[in-house]
């Protein structure tokens, strides 16, 4: 008679994808000694380096008696700081798996916040998965028509033209073009207005993938300075007079690296030159939504454009930084005359935006202003994570 194998109830166990040594780890410690009590310290410091990212999680731990040898501790001392760890969250220890390091859950009454270092990306704004599924269950709607559009769903237009409006700046949606985002809304109005060797104008540093969609547009690049105090704008609107370029590139709102943001007076200077001189601006509006702490709003530069300088401005937006990277929606904001050029050119390199990815866009902006209170508040608490750990290091 054979016996049926009993089933063993599925427990969860914390996988521990390595293995730290007890000299690394002990190397890794460096000074940690303080005022506090030893097993305190220890426990605190071993922390540090799980938030930074110097152990990883699902890292196992070496035994306790062998820390203890190498560091020249009692074996109570290290047994007391895996307790904290335990307590805390960030340690998980079984019976075969010894002890793992994890980042903490979520309890009640506090926030567990994991922030990702090795990338400059934040992960999904919380309530994307519900937008998401809500889309899901109505997809099938969307295959009774061919899926090619060059232009953008009506109604999402509508909804970004809305907001357009609602800052100042008088669109319809006849004004806006929806794009693979922002990346592919600056590499298409770049090849639409350059021709091999037109000048643009470019801050310095500014974001890389569009110093390259502007260099292969055949642009010859030309920089003005930008730090994080701010823009040398006599210098920006020399630049503009005596180069008299064809396109200029800005990032006005929380500059990609500097983090600085133009005054109007600096705004107000900068089309006024460009009209001057016959140049577009192209503005990159994509981390203008990412607001935490500036004092002020500065008008947007569509809100400051006349009818008469109307045609000097193309401004581009996109959702991959407020509400999530895989998000690859964006938009061109110009007047209806270049829109139809740009539609004339698009078809060369993609024959429009996918169609799910619109809808999932058009729920995002139906609740954007609850969600950029959520991606604030997510952005906020990472930057004082990071400041708190850059003072724990100094």
């Amino acid at each position: 008679m054979t016996s049926t194998p009993r089933r063993r109830q599925a427990t969860r166990r914390p996988l521990a994808r390595s293995r730290i040594g007890a000299r690394q780890l002990a190397t890794l410690l460096g000074e940690w000694d303080s005022a506090e009590p030893v097993y305190a310290a220890l426990s605190d410091r071993i922390t540090l380096l799980l938030s930074d990212g110097r152990l990883a999680t699902h890292t196992r731990l070496p035994a306790e008696r062998e820390l203890a040898e190498e560091l020249g501790r009692s074996r109570t001392t290290i047994v007391a700081a895996y307790r904290a760890l335990r307590e805390s969250g960030h340690l998980i220890s079984m019976r075969g798996s010894g002890s793992v390091l994890v980042l903490p859950r979520a309890l009640p009454g506090r926030i567990a916040l994991e922030v990702d270092f090795a990338r400059s990306v934040p992960a999904p704004v919380a309530g994307l998965d519900e937008i998401v599924r809500a889309v899901a269950d109505r997809a099938a709607t969307v295959l009774e028509h061919s899926g090619f559009d060059l232009v953008g769903q009506q109604r999402l237009r509508e909804s970004i033209a809305a907001r357009y409006t609602e800052h100042g700046a008088q669109t319809g949606p006849d004004q806006i073009l929806i794009t693979l985002g922002a990346q592919n809304a600056i590499a298409l109005t770049a090849r639409t207005v350059l021709r091999h060797g037109d000048r643009v104008l470019i801050e310095t540093p500014t974001y890389p993938h569009a110093y390259e969609a502007l260099r292969n547009a055949g642009g010859r690049l030309v920089s003005t300075p930008v730090t994080t105090t701010g823009w040398d704008i006599d210098h920006l609107v020399s630049a503009i007079e005596r180069v008299r370029p064809e396109l200029i590139y800005l990032i006005p709102d929380f500059h990609n690296p500097t983090g600085s943001s133009m005054n109007a007076e600096q705004r107000e200077r900068v089309i006024a030159s460009a009209r001057r001189n016959g140049a577009l601006v192209l503005i990159d509006e994509t981390t203008a939504d990412l607001d935490i702490d500036r004092p002020d709003s500065p008008p947007t530069f569509p809100s400051l454009t006349t009818t008469r300088d109307a045609d000097t401005l193309v401004s581009v937006g996109s959702l991959s930084k407020t509400i999530w990277g895989g998000l690859r929606v964006g938009w061109i904001r110009a007047e209806p005359a270049m829109i139809s050029r740009l539609i004339t050119r698009r078809p060369a390199d993609d024959l429009g935006t996918p169609v799910i990815e619109q809808l999932i866009a058009t729920r995002v902006l139906e609740c954007y202003d609850l969600l950029l209170t959520r991606r604030a508040d997510q952005l906020r608490a990472g930057r004082d994570l990071l400041v708190s750990l850059a003072r724990i290091q100094s």
